[in-house]
């Protein structure tokens, strides 16, 4: 991680779970570290519990991966004020649990799914990868997916949160081929784990008897891949739980 000291990461979807994981985990190990939520209240409630050596290099920005404009924006003023984006963590994703495909009335909570987990990914890796292309800097975008986006598992109620995870998979394959032809040395990896014991998970019995990886098991694969030497790039790291059967 050594070569990444300074250097500016952003993490979306950081005000919870993996997302303030990492933001903690990235900041201790030197980074510049934006945190990107609607929310950004708790980012910065997160941000005043670390040392302040530490906490000093975290910065909560809000913004609304749902929305492009505020994409763009959010981009804009991270190159103004920081300079430009060395690492980006695409981790913001929901899921819907009150609807199934067939739900009457369903489009608003399906549209929200796919804004956030496919085209609020998507946005967020073009306004990063400008922000290297611009500055010629050999970057690397991790993508937080799911076990899910590889395998379908007939979980209740998981509508279309199964296919924005396989969207995932096959993003970050045209990524790679995208950024190959672009002719750049900027990284992509997809990180996909299984159930992860987060506010994602709701509470009850569906989950109570299912084995769970925590938060900072992702964080260790995160830090793992961004640490491997410049010609070194993980595609794809998959991560389960013992005893989990999907």
């Amino acid at each position: 991680m050594d070569r990444w000291v300074g250097k500016v990461a952003i993490v979306t979807g950081a005000s919870s779970g993996i997302g303030a994981a990492t933001v903690q985990a990235l900041a201790r190990a030197g980074m510049i570290v934006v945190g990107l939520a609607r929310r950004a209240e708790r980012v910065e409630e997160l941000r005043k519990t670390l040392p302040p050596d530490v906490g000093r290099r975290v910065h909560a920005y809000r913004c609304d991966v749902t929305s492009e404009e505020s994409i763009v924006n959010t981009f804009a003023t991270i190159d103004r004020q920081l300079g430009g984006v060395h690492v980006l963590i695409n981790n913001a994703g929901v899921s819907k649990l009150t609807c199934t495909l067939l739900t009457p009335g369903n489009a608003e909570d399906l549209r929200t799914v796919m804004d956030t987990n496919v085209m609020g990914l998507v946005l967020c890796t073009r306004e990063a990868f400008q922000s290297m292309k611009r500055r010629q800097i050999a970057g690397h975008i991790v993508n937080i997916n799911s076990i899910l986006g590889h395998k379908y598992v007939p979980f209740p109620n998981l509508n279309i949160y199964m296919a924005s995870k396989y969207a995932v998979t096959a993003i970050t394959e045209t990524l790679r081929n995208d950024l190959r032809n672009e002719g750049t040395k900027v990284k992509v990896t997809s990180i996909s784990p299984g159930v992860v014991r987060t506010e994602m998970v709701p509470e009850g019995k569906q989950f109570q008897d299912t084995p769970m990886l925590e938060a900072e098991d992702i964080v260790g694969a995160i830090l793992y891949a961004l640490g491997t030497p410049a010609h070194v790039q993980v595609h794809e790291v998959i991560i389960k739980p013992v005893g989990e059967m999907a």
